[in-house]
C-alpha cells in the first residue's frame, strides 16, 4: 500500500519524499545525466511544447532527478512548488528579477549576505527599481518604509553574520498591506528550524550548498512558494534565462537531505554549548546566538524557531589583529567562508563575506573588525572547545 507522502512525519519525508523509481526499481534515487529527451512522435513533441501534455523536454527546464529534489524540498518546507537553481545566489536573483520590473520598489532588511546586499543596493537600481534598506529588527522602520506601495520585501532571519531576528509575521502583514510579496532567505534556520511560509512569507530561498548538502561537495539553490506564483512568475524566468541546477548536484543534494535532520540537530546542540562556553572566556567581549538569554531578540527567536541554528558569532578584543591572531591559531577549526558544513568553519566577515558592502554599512550592521563567525560541525564539542581555548590564549 502506497501512502500519501504528506502523511509522513518530518524525518520520514527527509528520506522518502519525492522518490520516483524507474522501471528498474533502484533503491537510491536515479541520476538522470541527460540534456534532452526523445518523443514517441512529432505530435507528442508538439503537445509537449504547447503544454497540453506533461513530458520532459530539456534539462534546462526540468529533469527527473531535479523533480525528486524539488518534491522532497516541498514536503519538508510545506510549499506547493519548488524550482532549483545552480547556486543559492541564482535562487535569490531569480526570485527577485522574476517578480520585478522597472519602476517597482523593494524594501529589504539591511542585514543581508554580501552578494544579496549587492543585488538590492547596486543591481536593482540599474534596472530602475527603487531599493530601500531598513534595520530588520526595528518594526517602526518597516512601518515607515512600507507606508508606500511596494512590490517586494527581502529579508533573512537569522541574518548573516550577526544573527539578527526579523519578526516575519509582523513584516509580512505590513508588506501585504503595501502590495508586496515577502521573500525570506532561510539558510541559517533551515526548513527544520523555521518555516517562513507558515509565518506569512510568500517565497523562501535557500543556498542548498549549506546545510542541505552540508558536506562541502556541491553548489545549489532552491526557491519555494505557492503553485500559481512559481508557474506564472518564476517558471518563465528560469526556463528562459537558464540558472539550472545540474542533475548530478541534485542527486548529491538528495543524499544530503537524508541526513539533514541528524546533522542540524547535532550542530544546534553543539552550537548552543559553544556559545555558552565562549561567553565565559575573558578574551571574548560578546557572543551572539539566537537562543541565549542575552540575545536582543531571544523571545522572538524562541517564538519563530525550534532551535538556535549551527552558527555562533563572537567578538574578541584587538579588532582585526585580534581576530586574525585567534583564527590563525586554530588547529582543528578551518578558515572558510562557507557554513552549514559537517566540518567546523570560521570566517572573518569584515574582510570576506561583507567586505564589499563598505565600512559604513558594516558599522550599521554591527560587524566590527573583531567579529568572528563560526559554523559548528559534527566534531566532538569538547575538541572544539579545546581548539578555541588554545587559540583565544594567544590574546593573553
Amino acid at each position: 500500500m502506497t501512502k500519501d507522502p504528506q502523511t509522513y512525519r518530518p524525518a520520514t519525508r527527509l528520506v522518502q519524499g519525492g522518490v520516483n523509481r524507474s522501471i528498474h526499481g533502484e533503491t537510491a534515487e536515479a541520476l538522470y545525466l541527460t540534456s534532452g529527451y526523445v518523443y514517441d512522435s512529432a505530435d507528442q513533441a508538439e503537445a509537449t511544447f504547447a503544454g497540453t501534455i506533461e513530458h520532459y523536454q530539456y534539462s534546462r527546464f526540468a529533469n527527473p532527478t531535479l523533480t525528486m529534489l524539488e518534491q522532497r524540498l516541498c514536503l519538508i518546507e510545506g510549499a506547493e512548488e519548488c524550482r532549483t537553481t545552480a547556486t543559492g545566489m541564482a535562487a535569490v536573483n531569480a526570485a527577485l528579477l522574476a517578480h520585478l520590473k522597472t519602476g517597482d520598489r523593494v524594501v529589504a532588511s539591511r542585514a543581508l549576505f554580501g552578494s544579496c546586499h549587492w543585488i538590492v543596493s547596486t543591481l536593482l537600481p540599474k534596472f530602475g527599481i527603487e531599493s530601500v534598506f531598513v534595520d530588520g529588527h526595528d518594526l517602526a522602520q518597516w512601518k515607515d518604509a512600507l507606508s508606500r506601495p511596494t512590490n517586494l520585501v527581502l529579508l533573512e532571519t537569522p541574518s548573516n553574520p550577526m544573527l539578527d531576528i526579523v519578526d516575519v509575521p509582523a513584516v509580512a502583514a505590513l508588506a501585504h498591506a503595501a502590495g508586496a510579496i515577502v521573500v525570506v532567505d532561510n539558510v541559517f534556520a533551515t526548513p527544520l528550524l523555521q518555516q517562513p511560509l507558515a509565518l506569512g512569507a510568500d517565497v523562501v530561498v535557500y543556498s542548498c550548498t549549506k546545510h542541505i548538502d552540508g558536506q562541502g561537495r556541491v553548489l545549489g539553490g532552491a526557491i519555494l512558494s505557492n503553485r500559481k506564483w512559481v508557474n506564472d512568475v518564476l517558471q518563465p524566468f528560469v526556463r528562459n534565462t537558464g540558472p539550472a541546477m545540474s542533475a548530478f548536484n541534485a542527486w548529491i543534494l538528495l543524499k544530503g537531505i537524508e541526513t539533514l535532520g541528524l546533522r542540524v540537530d547535532a550542530g544546534c546542540r553543539a552550537a548552543a554549548g559553544i556559545a555558552d562556553f565562549l561567553a565565559e572566556q575573558k578574551q571574548v567581549t560578546r557572543v551572539w546566538y539566537p537562543m541565549r538569554d542575552d540575545h536582543p531578540q531571544v523571545e522572538l527567536a524562541r517564538k519563530q524557531m525550534t532551535a538556535g541554528g549551527t552558527v555562533v558569532t563572537f567578538e574578541v578584543a584587538g579588532g582585526k589583529d585580534g581576530a586574525f591572531k585567534v583564527m590563525n591559531a586554530f588547529g582543528l577549526i578551518a578558515i572558510s567562508n562557507n557554513l552549514g558544513d559537517s566540518k567546523s568553519l570560521v570566517t572573518h566577515p569584515a574582510t570576506t563575506t561583507h567586505l564589499r558592502i563598505g565600512a559604513e554599512e558594516r558599522a550599521k550592521l554591527g560587524i566590527a573588525d573583531g567579529v568572528i563567525r563560526i559554523s559548528i560541525g559534527l566534531e566532538d564539542p569538547e575538541d572544539l572547545k579545546d581548539d578555541l581555548t588554545q587559540a583565544l590564549a594567544t590574546l593573553g
